[in-house]
């Protein structure tokens, strides 16, 4: 019957809308923890490193997000291991600006992509790492 297969609209729909509240939150706390603006960047200058360092961020903390969603036992859940993954994404992009790579900032911002391949490699290394940690 088509009542059953549309049974678990209601909770896809609050799964998925926070999830996609969590990924624009995430991607609002990313540019202030930044000091550049990735979209200017990349919607201005055409800035290919902006958009490879934003594009790895938001899919590190998306795969973390999707684990959280497929693992929670509750809602309550879900938005707590969101919340964890979402400072362990913030986590990441620290610790390459300030100790893995300290001259990220400026690289990104003069478009050199292979810094922004590291930085995205990194986001999206710990953001499969997270989603592992979260199959429990």
């Amino acid at each position: 019957m088509i009542s059953d297969s549309l049974s678990g609209l209601t909770p896809f729909l609050l799964y998925f809308g926070t999830g996609l509240a969590a990924m624009v939150l995430f991607k609002v706390l990313y540019a202030l923890l930044t000091p550049f603006d990735e979209w200017q960047l990349v919607k201005q200058d055409f800035n290919t490193a902006a958009a490879v360092s934003i594009g790895g961020a938001l899919l590190g903390f998306t795969l973390a997000l999707a684990s959280a969603a497929k693992h929670s036992v509750a809602y309550s859940d879900f938005l707590i291991w969101a919340a964890i993954a979402m400072a362990a994404q913030l986590l990441a992009f620290i610790v390459v600006r300030f100790v893995l790579m300290p001259n990220i900032v400026s690289k990104i911002e003069n478009n050199q992509v292979a810094g922004a391949v590291v930085l995205a490699s990194v986001n999206i290394s710990v953001g499969l790492l997270n989603a592992a940690c979260m199959s429990y």
